[in-house]
């Protein structure tokens, strides 16, 4: 049975596929070409890939993206789908790319009418709460204040930023990933706590 890294990668190529490559995406101006460029810089190009995270590579990284972006849209899907790097090894797939493949796959699906949220299965949103109880540190830091998230399933909690009067944000836990990762197009979230903090998560530019 595929990991839920493997089938969200799977999901998104058969997607990728089936809308085009010029459909619009969540991921800023992307279309689909580009986020499919995207994925391959990251996992194929070593000297591009630092600039996903550090912003005085980020041109470098944004050039070898349009430019692999340039090759035949139903090739760069295969090769995507293939999944032949060292981030989609056994030991290393399931850490870094079940969050970014869901992510990604969301950011094509919630762009077409009618979307809703997937019925997602359970290994699915284990992989996806144990990958944001630890990266979603990181994504809350722009709101500078206390954040804790709680799963709407099974009432589960994590603290991302410790401090006083958290505000504390529950959800289903795919909605949750979507909300750290700075997307607006989620469904079924509550945010409790001092007015002012849920006011500052809402509003911080949230993700990487």
């Amino acid at each position: 049975m595929p990991t839920p890294a493997r089938r969200e990668r799977q999901l998104l190529c058969d997607l990728a596929l089936e809308v085009g490559p010029d459909h619009p995406t969540l991921s800023g101006s992307w279309t689909v070409r580009e986020l499919v460029a995207h994925l391959l810089v990251r996992e194929r190009s070593p000297l591009g890939a630092p600039g996903l995270v550090v912003g005085p590579l980020a041109g470098l990284t944004e050039r070898l993206t349009q430019r692999t972006a340039q090759g035949d849209f139903e090739a760069l899907v295969a090769k995507l789908r293939r999944a032949r790097s060292p981030l989609a090894l056994p030991g290393v797939d399931p850490l870094v790319n079940t969050i970014e493949f869901f992510v990604h796959h969301e950011d094509i699906r919630r762009t077409r009418p009618g979307w809703a949220p997937r019925d997602l299965d359970r290994r699915t949103v284990s992989a996806l709460w144990a990958a944001i109880r630890v990266g979603g540190r990181a994504l809350v830091r722009p709101a500078g204040v206390p954040v804790t998230i709680r799963r709407s399933d099974t009432g589960d909690r994590a603290s991302l930023r410790a401090g006083d009067d958290p505000v504390l944000l529950t959800g289903p836990v795919g909605e949750l990933v979507l909300f750290l990762y700075g997307r607006a197009e989620v469904v079924g979230l509550e945010f409790t706590g001092p007015p002012r903090a849920v006011a500052a998560l809402q509003r911080a530019s949230l993700g990487l």
